[in-house]
């Protein structure tokens, strides 16, 4: 499934109610209601991704995966929460290979939380720095879209467009 796509349905089911919040990640995450290990195919559907992503998400040595008598992956929730886990990390932009180290790291025991601590401190901070960047980008659009007569919606501030300049 495309990133749009899977990032379109990750912010429908935190709502609109403001930021995201730690329990708007936990409700992510919770699988109560999973009590049998998933097929690929259900997983893909849950996660919005494709059975090829899960595949390489495999074969990468991101999650381990259970087979039953007939060779056909099995997800257990710990699976599935860690896929929740990177697919969040993939549509932030966390590279694989970072996310490689992470569970590598994860794999290590308890011993690396500092390192770990370290890379998630790092990776939120470039996701901040990127934020800043769209919002700049944003406030050029809507001065654009005001220059030329557009409205640019209730919750943007009125822009000043007395003498539009064309870059």
């Amino acid at each position: 499934m495309a990133t749009d796509e899977l990032m379109r349905k990750a912010l429908e089911a935190l709502g609109d109610d403001g930021p995201p919040s730690v329990e708007a990640i936990q409700r992510l995450t919770d699988l109560g209601g999973v009590h049998e290990p998933m097929m690929i195919n259900e997983v893909a559907d849950l996660l919005d991704i494709s059975p090829h992503t899960l595949r390489y998400y495999e074969r990468a040595g991101l999650v381990e995966v259970a087979r039953d008598g007939n060779g056909h992956r099995l997800y257990d929730a710990d699976a599935v929460r860690r896929l929740v886990f990177l697919t969040r990390m993939r549509l932030a932009g966390m590279p694989m290979r970072d996310l490689q180290h992470y569970i590598t790291l994860v794999e290590a025991g308890k011993h690396t939380v500092p390192e770990r601590l370290d890379m998630l401190i790092e990776h939120r901070d470039t996701i901040r720095r990127r934020i800043r960047e769209l919002a700049l980008s944003l406030t050029a659009v809507e001065y654009k879209i005001a220059t030329y007569g557009g409205w640019t919606g209730p919750d943007v501030q009125d822009l000043d467009t007395a003498v539009p300049r064309e870059p």
